[in-house]
């Protein structure tokens, strides 16, 4: 039994959480809510003209409320309960980091129904919260400076940019990826993907957040994507998307759905970007090299002198990732630490023959076996991210169906 209780754990979090990292892709291919009053009678505008007014948009000072709802049909995970708070707040310290780490964030909003304040001044200061009912979380970028704050346990990351950094391709990005949880960022990366693939055109008018918006409706042109529609509303007056709304092939509700419930177009005040932590807070210094040092006081008081991965590391894809296939069809191909089989899978002692039913009931309810030429793997799925994972230890997932990851397998096998 002591072999069985840490695959039993790997099996059951491991897998769907693989996919639910995968659903930041979704959640930065996504967006929307519902519109606020009917639909205002706009000047005629066709599709090429509305992407190109995304494109010109320069919009760079805003806030608001933004509400974003994401149902994928992913198994309860700890921290990713409906509307559950928390994500990281129960890890601390494994690594070095405080749970106000922002990596520890993204996957809260793969499940559930979250509200976000968003604020943006430029390039070089955001701030986003997530509200909840007793919590709140928030990151900071002011010039070099990011900070993190989870008031639930109380702790702040802090990291400085450097200056090639605040200067380079990385400007106006905020570590941790969670500035991707906004219309703003859903709709640029969807249209990255439009292309021969895709069908674009204008559908009608709405009202969101007191604005008259245009619908802009991208739907994929190949059979195997699990993407039905996707609907982006934009501001008619200054080309920023307020409203992103995500439609699985399957139909049913949006697998997830994010937009401005309130939104101004004005710069907001400069305290909103003032941040200083809390007296007592305990305070985790990051420096872009990797180097951590915890700390119960000051920001730049040092602590223990503990090691932990940089936010160019562990922040960034994982070594190994490759994409396969293409436009809506691509699949990201990532071998899983070491290279070896997934616990309770494949032939071989060291593959798992020796799980025992209790394992081997656990992986059969959550995946299903699969072969192709590839050999054989086990699939997991959901309204929209899917994933494969062979039995040598390597992992497709995508916005596809089943076929559409065993084609990807088999391609990537024979290349190989």
């Amino acid at each position: 039994m002591a072999r069985t209780r840490p695959m039993k754990k790997t099996l059951r979090y491991a897998v769907p959480a693989t996919v639910a990292g995968a659903t930041v892709v979704a959640v930065g291919l996504v967006p929307a809510l519902a519109s606020s009053g009917g639909s205002p009678d706009l000047a005629k505008i066709t599709a090429e003209e509305l992407v190109a007014k995304i494109a010109a948009s320069d919009t760079q000072q805003l806030s608001g409320t933004v509400r974003i709802t994401t149902d994928l049909g992913l198994p309860a995970l700890p921290g990713m309960g409906s509307g559950g708070y928390g994500g990281g707040r129960e890890e601390s310290g494994g690594d070095g980091s405080g749970s106000a780490d922002p990596r520890g964030r993204l996957t809260e909003l793969a499940s559930g129904s979250h509200t976000l304040r968003v604020a943006v001044d430029g390039p070089d200061r955001q701030r986003l919260s997530i509200v909840e009912k007793a919590a709140e979380y928030s990151l900071i970028r002011n010039g070099g400076d990011v900070w993190a704050y989870d008031s639930a346990s109380d702790t702040v990351h802090h990291t400085v940019l450097p200056r090639e950094t605040e200067r380079g391709a990385s400007r106006g990005e905020v570590p941790g990826g969670l500035e991707k949880a906004t219309p703003q960022k859903a709709a640029q990366e969807v249209l990255k993907a439009v292309d021969a693939t895709t069908s674009v055109t204008v559908d009608g008018t709405a009202k969101v957040a007191g604005q008259d918006a245009y619908q802009l409706l991208v739907e994929p042109r190949q059979p195997d994507s699990t993407v039905g529609s996707v609907r982006i509303a934009v501001d008619a007056d200054s080309g920023v998307p307020l409203r992103f709304t995500l439609t699985p092939q399957d139909g049913g509700k949006a697998a997830v759905d994010v937009g401005f419930t309130e939104v101004k177009f004005a710069k907001p005040d400069a305290d909103t970007f003032a941040f200083k932590p809390p007296k007592g807070a305990k305070v985790t210094e990051e420096r872009l090299d990797g180097k951590r040092n915890g700390s119960g006081g000051t920001p730049h008081e040092g602590g223990g002198g503990t090691e932990g991965k940089g936010l160019d590391g562990a922040g960034g894809p994982p070594s190994g990732l490759e994409v396969v296939g293409e436009g809506w069809n691509s699949v990201a191909r990532i071998e899983l630490p070491g290279g070896g089989p997934v616990p309770g899978t494949g032939p071989g002692k060291d593959a798992g023959q020796e799980a025992t039913p209790e394992v081997r009931g656990l992986l059969d309810g959550f995946t299903e076996e699969v072969k192709g030429d590839f050999g054989t793997g086990r699939f997991f799925g959901t309204r929209l991210v899917n994933a494969l994972i062979t039995d040598d230890g390597t992992v497709y997932v995508g916005a596809v169906t089943r076929e559409g990851l065993v084609k990807a397998a088999d391609s990537a096998g024979r290349a190989g």
